[in-house]
């Protein structure tokens, strides 16, 4: 087993992290999952949440991801993210404050797909929340 794995964080605007690190851990669809040097191939959906990067067994950084994929191989975890912000760059009263207008987005959709697509741009700012509230594991 390798000491460090090649981790990449994408999203569509920009490549956030392309470095060998000691451990990922992704907030997985079916819960979060570390990823070591010589973790077995794996392809997973991964929900909003963070992502933490770890050096030397303690976090280094973090980044809140609205969702995407992730491709792990022996010596690679590759995240595909649908939108990925570093954790110090999101402002909670920003956040807290795109919150009503969201709800009423829910409440004023016109059809399922307007409701589906509010719904979710809620969840996700109610993520970015939760993350931002959360302490660091």
């Amino acid at each position: 087993m390798s000491d460090t794995i090649e981790f990449e964080l994408v999203s569509p605007e920009r490549l956030l992290v392309s470095e060998a690190v000691e451990m990922v851990v992704v907030p997985g669809s079916e819960g979060d999952f570390g990823v070591l040097g010589g973790h077995a191939p794996t392809v997973s959906s991964v929900r909003a949440g963070v992502i933490a990067v770890y050096e030397h067994g303690a976090v280094t950084a973090r980044f809140f991801v609205a969702g995407g994929f992730a491709e792990v191989t022996p010596e690679r975890c590759t995240v595909l993210a649908d939108d990925a912000v570093p954790m110090g760059e999101i402002d909670r009263a920003a956040v807290e404050g795109t919150l009503p207008d969201l709800r009423d987005d829910v409440a004023a959709a016109r059809d399922e797909v307007e409701k589906d697509a509010a719904e979710k741009a809620l969840a996700i700012a109610e993520a970015k929340l939760a993350a931002v509230n959360a302490p660091v594991y």
